[in-house]
């Protein structure tokens, strides 16, 4: 994206291998969360800016060279994706820190991941056989089981970690060979916007990889609903992803979500026998709970503690959050930023007045903090929270709040935790703490969600898939089945040596 003049700057829709502004000319000025002050214009387009991308998408599957790429030239380009973003790194870390509230080191953190995808993909694809051979029982007969891209991939992706997100899927969507058309969350684009010129620059043919910046109800929608679109993967909350299904049903085209989460923390007492221990799953469950301002999917934001722990545990957890140092992400010493918005910090104020009033006991935080130098008055800064003597029924526990807020429940015996700890909708991640390898291993194992931390929590691996029960969405992410999703299957049969069937006369 050029940045030498003012008018450039709003130049954030790429489609064909060119920047450009919205049809309607139209724009949006992003907002830094830590002051509420613009620091960037962005094109803010519609559904004709859509048709536009998806067009150029369309005809670079249909007529490009891309598609039919050999997978060790698509490899190499991902790989040198991923050097670009390493030289990058410092840049693209503040630059994501600014845009979604969250720290530095966060934000150097997410574009490590990032690249890591990128190779990941590349190194998963050029290992691949050509294609899987079937033994069709006769020497005449050459049957194999090929992978193809799907074609034109449609990505919409959320705005908590916007570049990580979208490496999700335009990694393996480009090892695969398909074109996409990337649409980022409406007040987080920036770093989204970059990559493109990285792929640009790493030598990515114009066409394959197009971008509008613009909201969903506009954008989003377009894309979900397009009949030149093959594939829509959407990252994002229940409602929203729900609606994406809806308008792609008509078309029958793939759809994968990554929906949202209410992911427990299960902390059994042998886990606090020593003092290491015990200090290390309370720093746990603080990270699981309050990393990026508790703005995360797999957030673990219900502790469930068993009983015999449980004043201690919360006592100190409560002691530390209370300590937690909140700012603009990109001052030295501060360990959470901002809520990315007015809006989101006002949901989660809801959400804490609606505990309070249902029986919940507040042990820290619960307001917004006083303003400092590095804590702006017009930031959106909300204190991390701990919510003690919860239960299932208050909306609290059963909704996806997005923000820094734990709750605490507690269980005295194994199959209570358990039941606790499936007692959602979602399905998406959960955490169990515990010094006894046998009841890790069964307790994991009756866990319903897609992924299952022991004695950890929040790490991924790129070899893993990503995915999750229930309404926290179909489809992975990440590993070999992440790639899958952006494939299709053909069986070719060759018969070597023909001959007449005869089944009818003539």
């Amino acid at each position: 994206m050029a940045e030498s003049t003012e008018l450039q700057a709003s130049q954030t829709i790429h489609a064909a291998g060119e920047w450009r502004a919205a049809v309607s000319g139209a724009t949006r000025e992003i907002i830094d969360p830590a002051d509420a002050l613009p620091f960037a214009v962005v094109a803010e387009g519609d559904e004709k800016d859509t048709d536009l991308a998806v067009a150029a998408a369309r005809k670079a599957f249909d007529e490009g060279a891309w598609p039919r790429t050999p997978a060790a030239e698509r490899a190499a380009l991902l790989r040198r994706v991923a050097g670009l973003l390493v030289r990058d790194r410092e840049k693209l870390g503040r630059l994501e820190a600014r845009d979604a509230g969250k720290t530095v080191e966060e934000g150097r953190v997410d574009i490590d991941c990032v690249a890591d995808a990128f190779r990941y993909f590349a190194d998963l694809v050029a290992a691949e056989a050509p294609g899987r051979v079937v033994d069709a029982g006769s020497p005449d007969i050459h049957s194999v089981v090929v992978h193809e891209p799907v074609g034109v991939c449609a990505m919409i992706t959320p705005w908590n970690y916007p570049l990580l997100q979208a490496s999700w899927k335009i990694a393996p969507a480009l090892a695969a060979g398909n074109t996409f058309v990337v649409k980022p969350s409406e007040i987080t684009p920036m770093t989204t916007v970059a990559l493109i010129d990285l792929l640009i620059e790493a030598g990515l043919p114009a066409g394959v990889a197009n971008i509008v910046t613009g909201p969903g109800h506009t954008v989003g929608a377009r894309l979900a609903e397009h009949p030149d679109v093959d594939l829509i993967s959407f990252t994002g909350g229940l409602v929203s992803g729900t609606k994406v299904a809806q308008a792609a049903a008509p078309t029958v085209k793939k759809v994968a979500l990554e929906l949202g989460g209410k992911n427990p923390n299960v902390v059994f007492a042998d886990a606090c026998a020593t003092e290491e221990g015990f200090d290390t799953a309370v720093d746990q469950a603080l990270n699981a709970a309050f990393i990026h301002s508790g703005q995360v999917c797999s957030a673990g934001a219900r502790l469930i503690v068993e009983e015999s722990v449980r004043d201690r545990f919360v006592a100190e957890l409560a002691r530390r959050a209370g300590r937690i140092r909140l700012g603009r992400g990109t001052e030295a010493g501060v360990e959470c930023g901002p809520l990315v918005s007015e809006q989101q910090r006002a949901k989660v104020e809801m959400y804490v007045e609606s505990a309070l009033q249902e029986g919940a006991v507040l042990r820290c935080g619960g307001k917004r903090p006083e303003p400092s130098p590095e804590r702006p008055e017009n930031g959106y800064f909300y204190e991390p929270t701990v919510l003690d003597h919860c239960h299932r029924e208050m909306r609290v526990v059963r909704e996806e709040v997005f923000g820094p807020v734990l709750t605490v429940e507690t269980f005295r015996t194994e199959d209570e935790a358990v039941a606790l700890a499936n007692d959602t909708e979602y399905g998406l991640a959960g955490g169990v703490w515990t010094a006894d390898p046998g009841r890790a291993r069964r307790v994991a194992g009756r866990l319903r969600h897609g992924t299952i931390w022991i004695n950890d929590f929040h790490p991924y691996l790129p070899q893993a898939e990503w995915g999750g029960f229930g309404k926290s969405g179909v489809g992975r992410e990440l590993g070999p089945a992440g790639l899958a999703e952006y494939r299709e299957t053909k069986h070719v049969y060759q018969n070597l040596a023909p001959k007449p069937v005869r089944w009818f006369a003539g």
